[in-house]
């Protein structure tokens, strides 16, 4: 089911290490320190001994780094071949330490998980089999190394049974969860979801009560999953350089936006869906703010969209847009379908370009600067359109929205808070008043939390902390 990277050379010397330091712990006096996990889907209980740093691995299969690895095709290949040579070692550990959506960078989480295992040494253990693997604590084992004092690590120690199998079902229950420190990317999730279904075979609700969030998210992020894997494929050039997932990390909000206002017009009309889908797509892909991306709409093409860049960029296949005659009239009409098909033309040249651009010394440096005009031109073209389509979006939105009323109060709110700071400057704030009008307030946005949420389906980070905020006070 799950790739078997076997085990390290050195597995021999570290089970019996480990044997050793675990048959320790039986002649101690006193309270031994144990991590409880899901194993087999029932709680267990494993001892935690004191392992040399050196004598641990990386795990190769860790979900945290998995849409990283394919950014070094070379590198990636050594790993899969030999997970154990110290070059794929150094490797992962350089893929934990780095930002997932640019690997040029170092990770700020990775630098401030590293002070704080300095300053303060490790409160939570890690996890290893009995070969020496991390399961959970690869990024620590990498802090911990990175530092000028630690020589070993705690970890908990799983049964000699464990499977490969079993690793990645109990990497996925320790560190899969919203309360982790340090999450997994978006793409590394979205990945970690769709294994859950490809190599479990789990169904919907399954996946969505292991991740602890709801089926409507989880067939979500499936479709998000799926549509980049096509938007790879349809970057893929002659020369068989492509995007990659770890190109989309940092689309999050954007492509879940996208999801919703592409079902919600899959309902209505599949035509202008596709197109929606388009436009939006090579939105994000010239990393337009998500607010700029909501004014792409369905009449983006036909309306906004620059005409010389449709008529250089959107040719179509022969015959995927040919026209249909009309009896009798001596005219004819485009095909159904035909916008659709110009609209995946302008979206894969522009997806090929930022794969040209994106390869690095892989390509030549002519292949660069004409990808890098093609780009230049579409950023241009959609830069004009948006600026023209959400000026027209803002005149034709209706004053009384929700949201118009909620950022007016937040006005008002903002302004009351100056009051109180004058207020309190000459102590005229009438306390009594201003109680009666937070209860109010209280109860207003409990109503409001309520109304919202009946009214969204998949709630986004406001709501989220809207409905906790009420809860949180309604336990009090």
């Amino acid at each position: 089911m799950f790739t078997d990277f076997g085990v390290p050379p050195t597995a021999d010397a570290v089970r019996a290490m480990v044997a050793q330091r675990l048959g320790d712990l039986d002649h101690n006096v006193g309270v031994a320190e144990t991590l409880t996990l899901e194993w087999r889907d029932a709680p267990l209980h494993v001892q935690v001994i004191d392992m040399p740093i050196t004598a641990l691995y990386y795990n190769p299969g860790t979900h945290r780094i998995r849409a990283q690895r394919s950014l070094d095709p070379v590198r990636d290949a050594a790993l899969s071949d030999d997970p154990w040579s110290q070059e794929s070692q150094n490797y992962l550990r350089h893929l934990l330490t780095r930002r997932p959506a640019d690997l040029a960078q170092q990770d700020p989480e990775f630098d401030k998980l590293a002070e704080h295992l300095e300053q303060f040494g490790q409160i939570e253990p890690g996890l290893i089999t009995r070969e020496g693997i991390l399961v959970n604590g690869n990024t620590r084992c990498a802090a911990l190394r990175a530092g000028r004092t630690a020589t070993s690590m705690r970890v908990g120690v799983l049964p000699a049974s464990c499977t490969w199998d079993d690793i990645n079902a109990v990497e996925v229950s320790l560190q899969l969860r919203r309360d982790e420190r340090r999450n997994y990317s978006y793409v590394n999730r979205l990945l970690a979801l769709e294994e859950q279904r490809d190599q479990l075979h789990r169904p919907i609700s399954v996946i969505a009560k292991t991740f602890h969030t709801t089926a409507n998210v989880v067939e979500r992020d499936f479709w998000v999953l799926a549509e980049l894997r096509n938007c790879i494929d349809r970057s893929r050039t002659a020369d068989q350089e492509s995007m990659r997932l770890a190109d989309f990390e940092q689309s999050q909000e954007k492509l879940a936006e996208l999801y919703r206002a592409y079902q919600d017009e899959h309902k209505k009309n599949k035509e202008r869906a596709e197109l929606l889908k388009e436009s939006r797509l090579a939105a994000i892909v010239l990393e337009y703010a998500k607010t700029d991306v909501r004014f792409v709409g369905t009449d983006f093409q036909e309306r906004y969209l620059d005409k010389g860049l449709i008529e250089e960029f959107g040719g179509t296949d022969p015959g995927a847009g040919d026209a249909v005659a009309i009896p009798g009239l001596g005219r004819s009409v485009k095909a159904s379908g035909a916008d659709v098909a110009t609209a995946r033309a302008i979206t894969d040249k522009l997806l090929q370009a930022k794969a040209v651009a994106a390869a690095g010394e892989a390509v030549g440096e002519h292949a660069k600067t004409e990808a890098s005009k093609v780009i230049s031109s579409y950023k241009e073209a959609f830069g004009n359109a948006i600026t023209v389509a959400g000026r027209d979006a803002m005149l034709r939105k209706k004053r009384l929205a929700a949201p118009d009323r909620v950022v007016a109060a937040c006005k008002d709110l903002e302004q009351a808070v100056n009051d109180v700071v004058l207020a309190r400057g000459n102590s005229s704030l009438d306390e009594d008043a201003f109680d009666d009008a937070l209860v109010q307030l209280h109860t207003v946005l409990e109503q409001l939390a309520i109304e919202a949420q009946r009214s969204v389906k998949i709630p986004g980070n406001g709501l989220d902390w809207l409905a906790a905020a009420i809860e949180s006070r309604a336990r009090l």
